[in-house]
């Protein structure tokens, strides 16, 4: 049985002095945050992700992807912190039966990345202990290692040194801390929830991107491709919870500042280095754009920009196309041009919460959606899966 101890957070607070006669009539103080309940580290799989050496040789695997895996809000309606969350147990049992069937065959599933959102609020250490941990326990039992990407819901979307987001960050760490690089790791940022991992010919880039303008992390990212060995890792993946581009509620006219700077920030860097794909959440549906560019030579190169958001959260409906204007008169030297070939659709039956697997076949990259239950989805014009190469 594992105790979880409970620290009165309200109990240790000061009491503020009385106002002094004639004084000015307090201002109200506000709620102290919930109490601090110590999150239980996700077990480690019996057979962890072999090392970048051990799998150098490898070049035909699959990954999963999915994000958002918190519940709503609705106070009639048991959530995060009471219950297991229900579609997220019933998408990992699924993943774990995909990775079975995928066992024997050229394309096993070796891993799964989460693109953020765990919990409906990442400061409370009950939600994590009780809705969250015991999925990806699981996953942690069926030997499938897993890679998760902090979400603004995990560590809220206020800056470093903000009280509530250095609580949300600690119970991010604490419950992935038998799963991500430890401190002092040439693949890990000290101090943060960002880290990189290579598995046969691809590199995993894990970004907090809630943190977007920080400058430090962007160096760290910039360190890490800057002395990649690329003739090895001829796919660079970049996971990270604001979306570039979406036509959702989080994207469409609105551009929030995490995507503004993560357009101007990080988005010339993936160029300069090639980076092939970026999996996002943050909306709670699938959505897929390409970002097609060119170097000084003339050369055309491909990005592809994926949302996988459908956990387990609140569905998501299409809104609108994003204002790119700005993004691409910046990227002009560039020859940047972005396509969008997959649009969530305008009802939640369109979009219903799934996972996606990505193939990785060689230089060839693909991505199949698999909806919740099985049901049929096949969101790429009548296609549950296509290839990412020109």
């Amino acid at each position: 049985m594992v105790t979880v101890a409970v620290l009165s957070v309200a109990a240790q607070q000061p009491v503020p002095p009385a106002p002094m006669p004639g004084a000015a009539a307090a201002q109200p103080v506000p709620a102290p945050p919930p109490p601090l309940v110590a999150v239980r580290p996700i077990k480690a799989p019996a057979k962890p992700l072999p090392s970048e050496k051990e799998s150098a040789g490898v070049t035909q695997f699959a990954f999963i992807a999915y994000g958002d895996t918190r519940s709503a809000s609705q106070p009639d309606v048991p959530g995060d912190g009471q219950i297991i969350h229900p579609d997220h147990s019933r998408l990992v049992e699924q993943m774990i039966a995909k990775a079975r069937e995928a066992a024997n065959t050229p394309f096993p599933i070796r891993f799964a990345v989460q693109t953020g959102d765990a919990v409906l609020r990442g400061m409370n250490g009950t939600m994590w202990n009780v809705s969250f941990t015991p999925i990806i326990d699981r996953l942690s039992d069926a030997n499938i290692p897993y890679f998760f990407a902090v979400g603004n819901h995990d560590v809220t979307g206020m800056p470093g040194g903000d009280r509530g987001r250095a609580q949300g960050l600690h119970n991010v760490l604490t419950a992935m801390s038998n799963l991500i690089p430890s401190e002092g790791s040439p693949r890990r940022l000290n101090g943060y929830a960002t880290y990189s991992f290579g598995y046969g010919n691809a590199f995993f880039l894990m970004i907090d991107s809630n943190i977007a303008s920080d400058s430090l992390q962007l160096s760290w990212v910039t360190d890490q491709l800057e002395h990649l060995d690329r003739n090895r890792y001829m796919h660079v993946v970049a996971v990270f919870h604001h979306p570039v581009f979406s036509s959702g509620p989080h994207g469409g006219k609105t551009i929030e500042p995490a995507t503004q700077s993560l357009r101007t920030a990080y988005m010339p860097l993936f160029r300069k280095h090639r980076v092939r794909l970026l999996l996002t959440g943050h909306d709670h549906f699938l959505d897929h754009f390409v970002e097609r560019y060119a170097d000084l030579e003339g050369k055309s190169y491909r990005m592809d920009a994926v949302i996988t958001g459908g956990g387990g959260a609140p569905i998501y409906l299409y809104d609108s196309e994003p204002d790119l204007a700005h993004y691409i008169a910046a990227g002009k030297a560039e020859n940047v041009r972005v396509e969008h070939i997959m649009r969530p659709g305008p009802t939640a039956a369109d979009n219903p919460h799934h996972f996606i697997i990505i193939r990785v076949d060689g230089a060839q990259l693909s991505v199949e959606a698999v909806a919740l239950g099985g049901q049929p989805y096949a969101p790429y014009a009548g296609k549950a899966r296509i290839d990412l190469n020109d």
